[in-house]
């Protein structure tokens, strides 16, 4: 439906996360839409890494979460508009064109929400990724892996998560993280 619009010119889709911050360290567009779940991460980490390979984007979320954790999230994570999936064709056009202008967008159903956020569960971007590597069940070792960091730091992150939000076993904390919206089920 963007490409439908003759101001709007689409430069790049993406899958997944990865793809996305991949996409917008190439392209540097003017705003990136996204959704909050997508594979491997969730839209809040993807939104962090757009905004710093891109630091000029302006990301709009476009998501079916309509629960309070996931609009914070994304908006402490940066995200300059958090639309509902079920907005209309052209709120969708207009948003795009109002977040490209420097405006803050949130869906009408959503205004109730707009009060003081807290950040991300008070978790940094680092830990969101460990967080949601937990949750897709990779192990100490294999997130270290991944993210290029020790099996030490990656066990202080998991340390440091476990006690930022008062949980003293894996499986709560997944259940945790997937109820207050802080990751995706890939």
């Amino acid at each position: 439906m963007l490409e439908d619009d003759p101001g709007i010119r689409v430069v790049a889709e993406a899958s997944d996360g990865a793809a996305a911050v991949e996409a917008a360290g190439k392209f540097h567009p003017q705003v990136a839409v996204m959704d909050f779940q997508m594979p491997g991460m969730n839209g809040a980490v993807a939104t962090r890494q757009v905004l710093h390979a891109s630091p000029r984007t302006a990301v709009l979320m476009l998501s079916m979460h309509s629960e309070p954790s996931c609009v914070r999230t994304c908006l402490d994570a940066g995200a300059k508009g958090y639309l509902l999936k079920n907005a209309m064709d052209l709120d969708l056009v207009h948003a795009v064109r109002q977040v490209a202008a420097g405006e803050i967008i949130l869906d009408p159903a959503l205004k109730a929400l707009s009060g003081p956020a807290e950040a991300s569960a008070g978790l940094t971007t680092r830990e969101l990724e460990v967080l949601q590597l937990i949750v897709n069940g990779r192990s100490n070792k294999e997130i270290a892996a991944e993210l290029r960091l020790s099996v030490n730091t990656v066990a202080v992150h998991r340390a440091n998560i476990m006690q930022a939000l008062g949980i003293h076993n894996t499986a709560e904390l997944v259940v945790y993280a997937i109820r207050e919206g802080l990751v995706s089920i890939a």
